[in-house]
C-alpha cells in the first residue's frame, strides 16, 4: 500500500502526538544490560601497558642498577615485575573504575606468568644449542657413531647415530607395549568399573610419581639378575615401559571422562554393545587427547637416563639388535659426554641434547597434527 502525501502527513502528526516532536525525544543512551567485552583491549589500555613496561624498566634500571648497591639479573627481573604491576594498576586507575583495574591487573599477572614460563623454556633451548653449536655444524655428527673415536679427537670424527637409533628403538618398543595396556586400563576405569576400580586407580596414581631409578632397578633385578638376561636395549625399553604405563593410563582416563555421556547413551540406544560403543564412539572422540597422553609419556621416557644406564649399558658402536649387547641412547650419551670433562666431548653432549630436544618437539607437532587431521575427517 502506498501512502499519499496527505496520508504521510497524517502519519507524521500521529507520531508527533504519541512520541513527541523530534527535538524533544530523549536520545538513546547506552545499553546498561549489555556486558562489557573483556577479550578485546582498547588503545588506552595498550598504551598504559606499554608505558608502564617502559617506565618500570627505566626506573628499576636507574634505582636498582645505579643508585642502590644491588646487583643480579634475577633480583632485577623480580623488582621490574613488581614495579610494572604497580605502575600499570596506577595508570589504569586514573581513568577507569575499580573493576577494570582488577581485570587488567589479573590479566597482566597471567601474561607475566606465561612470559616467564616461555622465557625459561626458550633460554634452556637456546643455551643448549649455543653450547653444542660446534658439533651441530658437522655432518658426520649425525651419520657416524663413536666407534674408535677418543674423547680428545676433533669434532670432524665420530657422531651420535648409534645413540639416535638406540633411543628410537627403545622408545618404540616401550610405546608399543605401554599404549595398549595404558589405554586398556583407562577404559576399565571409565567404562567398566567395579570393586577393583578404586585400587587400580590408586596404584596408577602412585606409579605416576614413581622415581625412574626404581623402574630401572626393578627391571635389572627381574630380567638381568633373576632371568639371566644381559644388558640390552630391550631391557631398557622394559624399564621405560614401566614408567610410561601409569602416565598413559592416568591421562587417557581423564580424556575418556571428558567424552559426553550422551554419545554413549546414543550408541547403546541404537543397539550397539558396550564394547562396540567404546571402540567406535568413545575412543575416536577422544583420539586427540589419547595422542596427547602418548606424547606426554614419550616426552618423559625419551629423556630418562638412570633406568637406561642400569639396564642397557653404554656403548660407542652401532648395535641394531635390541635383544643382544649394550645399546646407547641420547640421554645416556649426553650424560657420559658432559661428565667426561673434555671440551670436544662436552660439545658433543650439548649437541646430542639439542638433537633430543628437536626430536621431542618434532614428534609432538607431528602427532598433534595427525590427531587433528583424523579428527576433522569424521
Amino acid at each position: 500500500m502506498t501512502l499519499t502525501p496527505v496520508n504521510r502527513q497524517r502519519s507524521n502528526d500521529i507520531i508527533s502526538v504519541v512520541v513527541g516532536p523530534e527535538d524533544e525525544r530523549p536520545e538513546p543512551g547506552p545499553k546498561l544490560d549489555q556486558p562489557r567485552n573483556l577479550s578485546t583491549g582498547t588503545s588506552e589500555g595498550r598504551m598504559a601497558l606499554l608505558g608502564s613496561a617502559v617506565a618500570s624498566f627505566a626506573l628499576v634500571w636507574l634505582i636498582y642498577g645505579w643508585l642502590l648497591p644491588t646487583s643480579g639479573t634475577i633480583g632485577f627481573v623480580i623488582v621490574w615485575i613488581a614495579t610494572f604491576l604497580f605502575l600499570y594498576a596506577a595508570a589504569t586507575w586514573m581513568s577507569n573504575p575499580l573493576i577494570v583495574v582488577k581485570d587488567r591487573l589479573v590479566g597482566a599477572l597471567a601474561g607475566v606468568a606465561a612470559l616467564i614460563v616461555f622465557a625459561a623454556l626458550a633460554s634452556t633451548v637456546a643455551y643448549t644449542a649455543y653450547r653444542g653449536r660446534d658439533a651441530l655444524v658437522h655432518l658426520n655428527f649425525y651419520t657416524h657413531d663413536m666407534a674408535g673415536v677418543r674423547p680428545t679427537d676433533p669434532l670432524t670424527q665420530g657422531g651420535i647415530l648409534h645413540a639416535i637409533y638406540g633411543s628410537f628403538i627403545e622408545v618404540a618398543i616401550a610405546s608399543a607395549l605401554a599404549l595398549p595396556l595404558g589405554i586398556g586400563t583407562a577404559v576399565y576405569l571409565t567404562e567398566v568399573g567395579g570393586r577393583m576400580a578404586r585400587p587400580v586407580r590408586t596404584v596408577v596414581e602412585a606409579m605416576t610419581a614413581l622415581p625412574d631409578i626404581l623402574a630401572g632397578l626393578f627391571i635389572y633385578t627381574v630380567l638381568i639378575l633373576g632371568l639371566g638376561w644381559g644388558r640390552s636395549g630391550f631391557a631398557a625399553a622394559c624399564a621405560l615401559f614401566v614408567m610410561m604405563v601409569p602416565i598413559i593410563a592416568r591421562s587417557a582416563e581423564i580424556q575418556l571422562r571428558l567424552v559426553s555421556g550422551g554419545l554413549r547413551e546414543a550408541g547403546l540406544a541404537l543397539g550397539s554393545s558396550q564394547w562396540a560403543t567404546v571402540r567406535r564412539v568413545v575412543l575416536p572422540t577422544a583420539k586427540s587427547g589419547l595422542a596427547t597422553a602418548l606424547i606426554l609419556a614419550i616426552a618423559r621416557a625419551v629423556g630418562e637416563t638412570a633406568p637406561v644406564l642400569i639396564t642397557s649399558g653404554a656403548s660407542t658402536y652401532f648395535n641394531r639388535n635390541p635383544f643382544s649387547g649394550p645399546m646407547n641412547s641420547l640421554p645416556l650419551f649426553v650424560f657420559t659426554a658432559v661428565r667426561s670433562g673434555e671440551p670436544t666431548y662436552i660439545a658433543r653432549g650439548f649437541g646430542a641434547a639439542t638433537v633430543l630436544l628437536a626430536l621431542v618437539i618434532t614428534l609432538f607437532v607431528v602427532m598433534r597434527a595427525l590427531a587433528r587431521q583424523k579428527g576433522s575427517r569424521r
